[in-house]
């Protein structure tokens, strides 16, 4: 489609925008796909298509259709516009599904007429040397088209009516005096059409049948009718094709719009500007609606909730007291901690080598969502989508809540997977907790070896064996230093490393709440908010590119 839009405005004449209303109209049908009615895209699919189609055609024919019912004159016309009996009247009136077609101008007509699906034996030419008048040479250009009857009993006839109707640049309805107020036409046509009211004309036909002094009232009574289907300022040219009266009129209307050469654009600018308008009514003009910033901060904060980051917080502040806390108390009794089971590896999280043996179960085991906390996550799901439609038109409106729900089934195992695999930052001990340690069991290596020196001196005191001079220091023996010392400065160093370790832990669980709603941010991000904002986007593309094609 778009390399035949791009033929199509390079075909399209300086001063139009034609090209421009058609890129829009296509841009709009793209991201309309799958949001509104598909037989409303596919009609408007087949209007840009006719029109693209139409453009790379010949720019210097207009095609011209004659429409009528039967007994309105229609063939009559034909005939008396091309100054031959091409078409069948009355009763001998062929019941062909074919249009007939007269082409002032061959050159280029060819193809145009292929593509209006013109048979061969349907076609005529009005180029000899004898058909250079001056009538002839003012409708130089003109494809004039006879439709079968519109109001037909054969099928076939209201098909190729249909269809030629769709693809004429100018278009003729022949009405007869008798049945000019018929609702087949004004309901099923011309009312339709109000849009293109300057590509029409209307002929009323056997006005010779008409008492003369009727014949301006009946003209004024078709001109209402028009004007109630909306329809204003369509000429109204009373005529008789038997006898002639009128012939000139409408066979002038006619050139002067050929001549001005802006029918064909016209036409397909009020087919684009119809089809524009039915998308829009059915899409709506609202303006777009950014996702508001505090529903992504509420949706987030009950997806961080039913995932259990306020667990994962909790236990990482516990697992870094409990190991901060082991590595810088006093030795002797630390090792009683080592009994407890770590938080963290409870829930399966920063195992570090072990986590390659959790192939094939679940990476955590933080406690499932309870129902409230799976309640809280769809509300605040369908709470976001309904702010951002506000105010569209219902398909939009359930593009989005589709959209914004369409991931809710895999939220849980994401989360979950990506708690597992968040880098909680706890797997190493901070530098001054080792520190801490060594200096630890350098007080405790101090307090066994003073507790070893007095033990010795005891057994040879006991054994009365001669004791080698103690060394002391301030008047107390260097062992009863040592191993006071060593205890005494081992419980108060665990004490006050209390204070440490608890700011630390602080710390660490501050810093895992981050990275883990973050984590929870990027999961939202791509389940819930994106497509939302894809649909939003895709209803901008619409809004605007229709309002490219209505300009």
């Amino acid at each position: 489609m778009t390399s035949l839009l791009e033929g199509a405005k390079k075909l399209v004449t300086r001063g139009t925008d034609i090209g421009s209303r058609l890129e829009g109209l296509d841009a709009a049908l793209g991201a309309a796909r799958g949001r509104l009615d598909d037989r409303l895209l596919d009609d408007a699919t087949q209007v840009l298509d006719r029109a693209t189609g139409r453009l790379r055609l010949s720019a210097q024919h207009t095609v011209v259709a004659i429409a009528g019912a039967t007994g309105s004159g229609k063939s009559s016309t034909f005939n008396a516009l091309t100054g031959l009996e091409l078409s069948a009247v009355g009763v001998r009136r062929p019941t062909t599904s074919w249009a007939s077609a007269c082409v002032w101008g061959a050159e280029g007509a060819e193809e145009l007429l292929d593509w209006l699906e013109i048979p061969p034996r349907h076609r005529t030419t009005r180029d000899s040397l004898l058909d250079n008048s001056r009538e002839d040479s003012a409708l130089e250009g003109v494809v004039l088209l006879d439709l079968p009857d519109h109001d037909s009993t054969e099928v076939s006839h209201h098909l190729e009516v249909d269809r030629l109707v769709q693809l004429a640049d100018l278009l003729v309805w022949v009405l007869d005096p008798q049945k000019y107020a018929d609702a087949a036409i004004h309901d099923r046509y011309l009312a339709p059409m109000a849009g293109h009211h300057e590509v029409m004309l209307v002929v009323l036909n056997h006005i010779d049948t008409v008492p003369e002094d009727r014949r301006q009232s009946m003209v004024d009574d078709v001109r209402r009718l028009l004007d109630a289907d909306g329809l204003h300022g369509v000429p109204v040219v009373p005529l008789s094709a038997k006898h002639g009266f009128g012939i000139p009129e409408l066979r002038g209307e006619i050139a002067r719009r050929v001549a001005a050469k802006k029918t064909t654009r016209t036409r397909l600018e009020a087919d684009v500007r119809a089809t524009a308008l039915r998308l829009e009514q059915a899409s709506g003009d609202a303006r777009t609606r950014a996702v508001p910033a505090e529903r992504v901060a509420a949706l987030e904060s009950a997806l961080a909730d039913a995932a259990g980051v306020p667990t994962v917080v909790s236990a990482v502040e516990r697992s870094t007291r409990m190991r901060a806390g082991r590595a810088t108390g006093w030795p002797v009794v630390s090792w009683f901690s080592r009994l407890k089971p770590d938080p963290l590896k409870r829930l399966h999280l920063d195992l570090g080598a072990e986590g390659d043996r959790l192939t094939g179960r679940a990476r955590t085991s933080v406690p499932e969502a309870t129902q409230v906390q799976r309640a809280r996550v769809d509300t605040e799901v369908r709470a976001l989508a309904d702010d951002v439609s506000a105010g569209l038109a219902p398909p939009w409106t359930e593009a989005v809540r589709r959209a914004s729900l369409a991931h809710l089934p895999d939220l849980g195992d994401r989360l979950d997977r990506t708690l597992g695999e968040a880098d909680l930052g706890v797997a190493k001990l901070p530098v001054w907790a080792g520190a801490v340690r060594l200096l630890q069991w350098l007080l405790l290596l101090s307090a066994v070896g003073g507790f070893g020196w007095l033990a010795a001196l005891a057994v040879m005191g006991y054994l009365q064996v001669p004791e080698p001079s103690t060394p002391k220091v301030a008047g107390l023996p260097v062992p009863t230093l040592m191993l006071l010392g060593g205890v005494l400065l081992g419980v108060l160093l665990a004490l006050l490393s209390r204070a440490l370790v608890a700011m630390t832990a602080r710390r660490r669980a501050a810093a895992a709440d981050r990275r883990l709603r973050g984590a929870v941010h990027e999961v939202a991000a791509e389940l819930v908010v994106a497509p939302v904002e894809a649909e939003l986007q895709a209803y901008t593309t619409v809004r605007n590119g229709l309002a490219k094609a209505l300009k």
